[in-house]
């Protein structure tokens, strides 16, 4: 009866706030108008998350530039996260070197062509970056022109996952005038069906059609593109028409929104919380397992994502299939009395569900003896901090193969000792030692294998606790066809995108 209650409040505050946001929304697409059906329509897009980095492709602003379809790689990834063709035709590997064969016919979106040089200055840049893109975490790669249509990657050891890897956002290939000394704009510098023709800092963007693309001609004549962060206001935008299409719908809203209009995905997604084990109590392993031990997942599924998530087994979820199977079960610390330790967890605004993530997690970390205070920003505000230690804990939402289709490399970046993404400020040599097993295995079911040993001796430590698993939840409005539905959150409009 509590529950109940508690939902039907949850419900009308819901109701109010989405009335609230669409009143503040309205107008915002003003500029594009209404989207009128037919081939040359413009697609109105809701975002979650602004810039982070001036649309950088070499932060995590690349996946934005994706899921326009403006900047691409010269691999892309198939359901199964197999290296398919796209900027390159066909590729080979000879002991530590990978050539590529480059796709002809390609131009820049300013009209220069697509050549082995700007390949090679691309990747170059991204190599040589400080920090690299964590898709390179651990990887030292140079690139040189080895023909007219053709570039060779070579990497410090043999990497079987070269073809992968390239298929990062954060490699994507850009024209000469992006890199200005250390900056780097996508400005009218990709290849792909849609040119990103403006950007307003961390308001909106614009993208037009890109008619010499060599894939064809896309349904769409452009993409005006907002950013709002508040989950409550993008749902908002749906409900009223102000946008085609939005990401990451709150499972909070989603039920109050048309169900025709809402597409639910599983995805490679995993809520975890991270636990700072340099500093701090959980310092103590046995502190950190006595958090573990005091997390109720289920009670966070249910409540929270209303039964739009799945409970954890461990780091990676149903969405890669083969990992249940192969699952080790790690050989954990008991755990200890926390004696009335003071923690700080923070988490961010951007994901609406986090905060309320991080309420409970706070409960039921007091009920085991901790003393809990929360610390909430805007992800942009609080992501350096987090990345210093400056946190006991930290709830994160984060995506385990979103790079290369592989979760070898979010393991390595978020637990090895040198990760460029490692939240639990984690340095032990038997985790170390299992990723880099992992990373460097062949891939196979022995690299999966491995994949696993490397997750259970990651649990072994109580440095990550995993929650949940996530779903996309994503909204199209009547009239849209061909709006991506990705589980790597790489694809939402793509050339066959349009408003029936």
């Amino acid at each position: 009866m509590l529950e109940n209650s508690r939902i039907s409040r949850r419900g009308l505050l819901s109701t109010i706030g989405l009335s609230t946001a669409a009143a503040l929304l309205t107008g915002c697409f003003a500029a594009a108008g209404p989207s009128p059906g037919g081939g040359d329509a413009r697609l109105r897009v809701a975002m979650m998350q602004p810039p982070r980095a001036g649309l950088s492709p070499l932060t995590d602003d690349a996946f934005k530039l994706s899921r326009w379809s403006t900047a691409e790689t010269l691999t892309r990834l198939d359901a199964d996260g197999n290296a398919r063709p796209a900027l390159a035709t066909a590729w080979q590997q000879s002991g530590r070197d990978w050539t590529f064969t480059l796709r002809e016919g390609v131009t820049f979106h300013d009209g220069t062509g697509f050549t082995a040089p700007s390949v090679v200055k691309s990747l170059t840049v991204a190599a040589t970056a400080s920090p690299k893109p964590r898709i390179l975490d651990g990887v030292a790669l140079t690139v040189r022109a080895t023909g007219p249509r053709t570039v060779t990657v070579t990497t410090a050891q043999a990497d079987p996952l070269v073809p992968q890897r390239l298929s990062s956002p954060q490699l994507s290939i850009l024209a000469a005038k992006a890199y200005r000394g250390r900056t780097v704009s996508p400005v009218g510098a990709g290849t792909g069906p849609f040119e990103l023709v403006a950007v307003a800092g961390t308001t909106t963007a614009t993208l037009d059609r890109y008619d010499r693309y060599w894939g064809g001609r896309a349904k769409a004549a452009g993409i005006d593109v907002r950013f709002v962060p508040d989950g409550t206001a993008r749902a908002a935008a749906l409900r009223s028409g102000e946008a085609d299409i939005v990401e990451a719908v709150p499972v909070s809203q989603a039920r109050l929104l048309d169900a025709k209009l809402i597409h639910e995905v599983p995805m490679p997604r995993t809520n975890t919380l991270y636990l700072n084990t340099g500093t701090g109590p959980f310092k103590d392993a046995r502190v950190r397992a006595a958090a573990r031990a005091a997390v109720d997942a289920e009670q966070i599924v249910k409540s929270v994502y209303e039964g739009r998530a799945d409970v954890a087994e461990g780091l990676l979820g149903p969405a890669l299939p083969w990992a249940a199977k192969l699952r080790e079960e790690p050989v954990r610390t008991a755990a200890g009395d926390p004696g009335g330790a003071e923690i700080t967890i923070g988490t961010f605004t951007d994901r609406a569900e986090l905060p309320e993530v991080a309420q409970i997690l706070q409960q039921q970390l007091q009920a085991a003896g901790f003393r809990v205070k929360l610390e909430v920003r805007e992800y942009a505000n609080i992501e350096a901090d987090a990345l210093a230690g400056k946190f006991d804990a930290f709830v994160l939402s984060r995506a385990t193969v979103l790079d290369s289709g592989d979760p070898a490399a979010y393991l390595y970046s978020d637990f090895a000792g040198e990760g460029s993404f490692n939240l639990a400020q984690l340095a032990d040599p038997v985790v170390d030692k299992a990723l880099t097993t992992a990373s460097q295995t062949r891939t196979g079911e022995a690299r999966r294998t491995a994949v696993m040993a490397a997750e259970a001796a990651v649990l072994a430590t109580d440095a990550a606790v995993p929650m949940l698993h996530e779903r996309v939840i994503q909204g199209d409005a009547a009239g849209v066809t061909g709006a991506a539905h990705d589980p790597r959150e790489r694809e939402l409009v793509t050339i066959h995108t349009h408003i029936k």
